[in-house]
């Protein structure tokens, strides 16, 4: 219900919305919801009298739309040219192979969702990871690691601040 009232409400200010808006009309839905659900797909195809399966041949077409929420924790790794000379391939084995995940998606647990970048333009710095807008520069494997294992417990604290607190009340 709440994914067909965002994309009225986005529609309307599309009032002769057809293909054209399309691409748009997807990127507030996931500027709203945070990603395209199969529900937000669904609900622009309807509203706009075309297949979801159109709409979802155009949104993976392009790498700026994601099909699942991002995690707690947003790591983007940038593979651009100086990251990738300085070892970003390493660093992003690292991190597929920890996570147990491959990029444009998220842990079961929501805590992390991984993402390939082509460059964040920040290439003296490279490697470049950034994670929730945090930029961390030249990152290795075993740096990448500790930042990932701080993410970690600093969950478990507020986890286990947040159960202090329910059980408190």
């Amino acid at each position: 219900m709440a994914v067909m009232k965002t994309v009225e409400t986005i529609l309307l200010g599309h009032p002769d919305a057809g293909r054209d808006h399309l691409i748009p009309i997807l990127q507030e839905v996931q500027a709203v919801e945070g990603y395209l659900s199969k529900e937000s797909i669904t609900q622009v195809g309807l509203q706009l009298h075309l297949p979801a399966s159109k709409i979802f041949g155009v949104a993976t077409f392009y790498n700026m739309f994601r099909f699942q929420p991002k995690g707690k924790y947003h790591v983007m790794v940038c593979r651009g040219t100086a990251c990738h000379v300085k070892g970003s391939k390493r660093v992003l084995d690292m991190v597929t192979k920890t996570l147990k995940l491959q990029p444009g998606e998220t842990s079961r647990d929501g805590l992390f969702s991984l993402e390939v970048v082509a460059c964040m333009g920040a290439c003296g710095l490279a490697p470049v990871v950034n994670i929730n807008g945090q930029f961390h520069a030249k990152v290795t494997p075993m740096k990448l690691q500790r930042i990932l294992d701080e993410c970690r417990d600093e969950c478990r604290v507020a986890c286990r601040n947040q159960e202090l607190t329910h059980v408190e009340q």
